[in-house]
C-alpha cells in the first residue's frame, strides 16, 4: 500500500491516468448492480416463493387474467377450476397473483 502511494507521488502518471480512466466505469458498474440487478434478483426470489406456496383451495389470477381456484397440484402445473365443471391445467408460471395473499403484502408496503 505504501509502495503504491509512493509510486503515485513520484510520477506514476501512467498508473494515475489508468486509475482515473477506469474509475468512472467501475462506478457505473456498481450503480448498475445496486439499482437494477439486485432489486430484480429480489423480485425473482419473491416470485419463486409465491409459486412454491400455492396450495389447493387458493384463489388465483393468471397472467392472462383468468380468475380461478386451485383444485390440484403437480410438479410444475396446477389444475384450476374457472367455472362449474370447467377445470384447466396450466403451468405454475402462469400464476400472476394469489388473491388475498398478494393483496395483504401490498397493503403492508
Amino acid at each position: 500500500m505504501t509502495y503504491l502511494f509512493f509510486i503515485l507521488q513520484q510520477g506514476g502518471d501512467g498508473i494515475t491516468s489508468m486509475i482515473s480512466s477506469l474509475l468512472p466505469f467501475l462506478l457505473i458498474i456498481v450503480v448498475f448492480y445496486f439499482l437494477i440487478l439486485r432489486p430484480q434478483q429480489k423480485r425473482q426470489k419473491e416470485r419463486a416463493k409465491l409459486l412454491e406456496g400455492v396450495k389447493k383451495g387458493d384463489k388465483i389470477i393468471t397472467s392472462g387474467g383468468i380468475h380461478g381456484t386451485v383444485e390440484g397440484l403437480e410438479n410444475s402445473a396446477v389444475l384450476v377450476k374457472i367455472a362449474d365443471n370447467v377445470k384447466v391445467k396450466m403451468d405454475k408460471a402462469a400464476i400472476a397473483t394469489i388473491v388475498g395473499l398478494t393483496d395483504q403484502s401490498v397493503k403492508k408496503n
